[in-house]
């Protein structure tokens, strides 16, 4: 808004007024909105009514390209590095269940925690455009293949299910698991992070349903009176983990 100045009384008027020729008002409409005034000839108070932060320009998030003369071998180079990244952290929760290191129960909400908050750091290195989005969502989406193929019984794979399941019954993966990489992969093809609605869909998603259910197997012997298989402390531990959203946004972000 540009800026304007409204007088109350003009020069002609004050002298028009005997009374209020000492009096000098100035009202300013555009931010901050402040009111001056002059009680003598050579003073003047200021007062600030309103005042309003400058709007950030919205921008889009950062990138981190490792190539940006060439964003498409760019983007290549980004789904092959992420999704060697998002496989390493499955194959140590893996090892981990195999050899017994955590309770299987533990061991699947790691996994369900990590896998997508790692993977998600890694959406800078891609552009911010379709085609960033697009390659993003493959690491996901083969994952949803895996997913189905190893829950329906096609492809043996017993360390996937000791991570992914909580009993050990591969059918499981066709439940909690493919919803989880079916969210996240909708997310990076929808939204993308210039989204903040991705952002927070799987931050929510990971750490905040992670989390919950850690805390509330630990802490959760009072239990909620309309869901008898939730508890109290676990619902609370969601609304701190709400923060990781904002913060990984502020990540994405430039000022």
């Amino acid at each position: 808004m540009a800026a304007a100045a409204v007088s109350l009384f003009s020069a002609k008027s004050i002298t028009a007024i005997p009374k209020l020729k000492p009096f000098l008002f100035d009202f300013h409409v555009s931010p901050p909105f402040s009111l001056s005034f002059a009680v003598a000839a050579n003073t003047t108070t200021n007062f600030t009514l309103w005042s309003r932060k400058p709007r950030r320009n919205p921008t889009a998030p950062a990138a981190a390209m490792l190539f940006p003369q060439n964003p498409v071998f760019s983007d290549t180079c980004a789904a092959i590095i992420s999704g060697s990244i998002a496989l390493s952290v499955l194959r140590l929760w893996q090892e981990t269940a195999k050899r017994g290191l955590f309770d299987q129960k533990l061991n699947r909400k790691l996994v369900h925690i990590s896998i997508g908050l790692v993977f998600m750091l890694c959406w800078p290195l891609y552009s911010s455009g379709y085609r960033g989005a697009i390659l993003a969502a493959i690491t996901p989406g083969v994952n949803i293949m895996r997913m189905i193929l190893i829950g329906s019984g096609l492809w043996k794979d017993e360390a996937t299910v000791k991570s992914m399941s909580r009993c050990g019954d591969y059918r499981e993966l066709l439940k909690g698991p493919l919803y989880y990489a079916t969210t996240i992969t909708l997310a990076c093809a929808f939204y993308w992070r210039t989204s903040p609605i991705a952002i927070a869909a799987i931050c929510n998603l990971c750490a905040g349903d992670g989390f919950a259910d850690i805390v509330g197997r630990q802490f959760g012997g009072q239990k909620l009176p309309y869901n008898k298989n939730k508890s109290i402390a676990g619902i609370c531990i969601i609304f701190p983990t709400l923060d990781i959203s904002k913060r990984v946004r502020r990540l994405f972000s430039v000022s």
